[in-house]
């Protein structure tokens, strides 16, 4: 009997650098195991696969260790955010409004 295979890719990427890896890994591979097969953070020193977020195109895997991933699927690596975007966003917004009404008292 021989055992079926699946072609996936793992994806990882910092703002001035990004990998994908291609893979075919046996059928029944969960998200995690192909996060580690890809031996992304061989090319990204520091990067802690076991501890990071895990998804498949865009979408967060909630028990990466338990989902089995389909032929095709790209598993992305997730990185810690240092802000929250909401909050960058209330900030941008608060200075957009300060400046408006500075620009409104000068006239």
């Amino acid at each position: 009997m021989v055992d079926k295979t699946i072609a996936v890719e793992v994806a990882y990427a910092l703002p001035q650098k990004q990998k994908i890896v291609s893979l075919v890994v046996p059928e029944g591979t969960t998200v995690l195991e192909a996060a580690r097969l890809s031996r992304m953070d061989e090319h990204f020193p520091g990067l802690d696969v076991e501890g990071s977020a895990l998804g498949i195109f865009g979408k967060t895997v909630p028990k990466p260790a338990e989902r089995e991933l389909k032929a095709g699927e790209r598993v992305e690596i997730y990185r810690v955010l240092i802000a929250d975007p909401k909050e960058v966003r209330k900030q941008r917004a608060a200075k957009a409004k300060e400046a408006k009404a500075e620009e409104a008292n000068k006239g």
